[in-house]
């Protein structure tokens, strides 16, 4: 069909772009730097106002790395300013519409982190198709960059949001909090939002048709499965609670659980809450790289042939 070409394929060389390779880890490196070095400094002045610097760095610096890594290796052909775009905008209004959505639809349950996980994912769904609805592409290679630029987004506003609350403590001004808040979070961004969303992405990105997006079972179903990815990451603080009121705890321990209190956890039980909290969470990031290991396998074993004009629009 003259004019057309058929989506590129994950397994196609890569579009070169004149920024090295490594672009990525220089920046990051960098910026990791320039976190500690503010951190430091605001540790031995006291001086409040550098806690802005703090927060910024510390909640976009890995997110940013992210989408830095995905536009050198995989996504140069979509343009820096379209990333930029999903990474500011659509983590903008992801953050916007999961806080209208779940203030209104939302209320204290042992159903809540489902809810929770339908509607950040809906969001950020949404936020992928208004960003991308004039891209002429498909295929799942530019699927994943653009859901995990959009997630990478919502991500770094997210964890802006919790590190602000954790500088605030009722003693005043708590720059541990802070930093704790920060790393962890950071730690844990890659297998996240920003797993969550490429995976939706890229199915959403390989079932497009004519330039259209299409809500096929495939799309819906992966919708259903990062939903229940995010519920039980939300989740696992709980059920590790749970599992360790279940295992270890005393007579009266039971008696005030069921009174709705929560007692003093013994030094044994702080350490198993640890260990069955950190093995939920290793266990649903394996999860979720497990099933973008079979998308990519499965793309390179028999891929989907899409037409689209040959210019992005």
């Amino acid at each position: 069909m003259s004019g057309y070409r058929n989506t590129p394929r994950i397994s196609e060389p890569r579009a070169r772009t004149a920024a090295r390779p490594t672009q990525w880890l220089r920046i990051f490196l960098i910026g990791l730097l320039l976190w500690i070095a503010t951190v430091a400094v605001t540790f031995l002045t006291g001086n409040s106002n550098l806690v802005p610097t703090v927060v910024l760095l510390g909640s976009f610096l890995v997110p940013a790395t992210v989408v830095l890594w995905a536009y050198e290796h995989h996504g140069a052909d979509l343009g820096a300013d379209r990333l930029f775009a999903c990474f500011a905008v659509g983590g903008i209004i992801g953050v916007l519409g999961a806080s209208v959505l779940e203030t209104y639809l939302l209320s204290p349950s042992l159903w809540m982190y489902v809810g929770v996980g339908l509607i950040e994912e809906a969001v950020k769904l949404a936020a992928l198709i208004l960003l991308s609805r004039r891209l002429r592409v498909g295929g799942l290679r530019y699927g994943l960059v653009l859901g995990a630029t959009v997630g990478a987004g919502f991500a770094a506003f997210e964890t802006a949001g919790y590190a602000f609350n954790a500088v605030l403590s009722v003693d005043g001004l708590s720059l541990r909090d802070l930093v704790e808040t920060e790393i962890l979070r950071g730690v844990l961004a890659p297998v996240g939002h920003v797993l969550w969303t490429a995976i939706l992405g890229g199915v959403l990105f390989r079932e497009r048709r004519g330039g259209h997006f299409r809500m096929t079972a495939p799309v819906v179903l992966t919708y259903l499965g990062v939903s229940l990815l995010h519920a039980l990451w939300d989740s696992t603080s709980g059920i590790a609670v749970w599992l360790v009121a279940r295992t270890t705890a005393a007579d009266w321990q039971r008696s005030l659980f069921e009174l709705g209190h929560l007692p003093s956890p013994t030094s044994e039980q702080v350490h198993l809450y640890t260990v069955y909290d950190t093995a939920g969470l290793v266990l649903v990031a394996l999860g979720g790289l497990l099933w973008l290991r079979l998308l990519i396998r499965g793309e390179r074993r028999s891929p989907i042939p899409a037409q689209f004009p040959s210019a992005p629009a």
